[in-house]
């Protein structure tokens, strides 16, 4: 068994083109497409986070209105950029929203991905400490957040305060038990997520990570994992860690799918990425019984227990409900996820 959940970029263009032409749009079709996932039997809604772009910005309104709506899906972000946060206030958002959703928030983190606007951050009031750079900043604002999920009291109370206070020092409230278990690290290379390992964070790896070695794609990424886990049972944790991978796959069922995606190319990518060497993962597309017999040999997926399908949402709910269902139903069961 395998979880299989969707990716969303949450895309939106004034084009006529698109179906999603304003950020209301894209809101409220996101919400649609978590209902209609959960109602196929997918595991999970994941939603991506960028900022100065015409994409989801804010995700923590989103994910407790899909908490609202949906009784049983997983739903999460891949990746909030932690150089934007505040992380105390951060935590009392994601606590509410977790509880909104009965504890089902998987919160992806890490350092973000290129920016639209240089130097982001800086817009938002945050800038590194002297002598540390911007992926030293995120990963502190990364370890005051998980502390502050630990729940533990920390505040010196008021000795006049508004209302009573509990004996002690305070935490952040709301606090929501067991979410500081479902936070995620995005790793783009083998040390960060060794690094995520050791702070007993789940790993998620996604469709480009630095070039190592040189290998393939796919081998690279499940090099990574086997690291992490190797690094999470150094670290002596006592749970069992979680790890996704994603990927863009389509199963080509209808002459709409052919249309929209017969000519993918199904080849990996090297290229510079933020001045470091990258490798961009291939897309898969083909016909059910094709795409059975090449994920069988995607080395990463089979090491993760958890596999999200990056999916073109300005295409609209229907058709990526159809493109999640059509794995569901005709690629999942053949690999033994279903």
């Amino acid at each position: 068994m395998k979880k299989i959940g969707f990716l969303s970029f949450g895309h939106w263009n004034p084009s006529p083109q698109s179906g999603t032409r304003s950020a209301a749009e894209v809101l409220h079709q996101t919400i649609d497409l978590a209902i209609a996932a959960e109602e196929l039997g997918a595991d999970g809604a994941y939603v991506r986070v960028h900022h100065f772009a015409q994409q989801l910005g804010s995700p923590f309104p989103l994910l407790a209105a899909m908490g609202a709506k949906t009784r049983r899906i997983e739903l999460g972000t891949g990746v909030i950029d932690m150089r934007y946060e505040n992380p105390l206030y951060m935590a009392e958002d994601a606590g509410s929203a977790d509880l909104i959703s009965g504890g089902r928030l998987q919160l992806g983190i890490s350092r973000g991905s290129p920016e639209q606007v240089i130097d982001g951050w800086r817009h938002f009031g945050y800038a590194p400490a002297p002598g540390k750079s911007e992926e030293d900043m995120a990963r502190r604002h990364a370890e005051v957040f998980l502390n502050v999920l630990e729940g533990q009291g920390f505040a010196q109370p008021s000795p006049r305060p508004m209302f009573p206070n509990p004996p002690g020092l305070l935490r952040l409230e709301p606090y929501s038990a067991g979410l500081r278990e479902r936070i995620w690290w995005g790793a783009a290379s083998n040390a960060t997520a060794e690094w995520a390992a050791r702070h007993g964070m789940n790993l998620q790896s996604s469709t480009l990570k630095q070039d190592e070695s040189g290998q393939p794609f796919h081998i690279q990424q499940a090099e990574q994992i086997r690291a992490y886990r190797a690094a999470w049972q150094e670290a002596g944790h006592p749970r069992e860690p979680r790890v996704s991978v994603s990927r863009s796959i389509f199963a080509l069922v209808n002459d709409q799918d052919r249309l929209y995606f017969g000519r993918q190319q199904g080849q990996d990518q090297f290229g510079l990425i933020d001045q470091y060497r990258a490798v961009f993962g291939r897309s898969y597309a083909a016909e059910p019984d094709r795409l059975i017999e090449e994920l069988r040999q995607d080395e990463a997926i089979a090491e993760a227990d958890t596999l999200l399908l990056t999916i073109p949402n300005q295409l609209g709910v229907d058709y990526n409900a159809h493109l999640i269902e059509s794995i569901l139903t005709h690629v999942a069961p053949g690999l033994g996820w279903r």
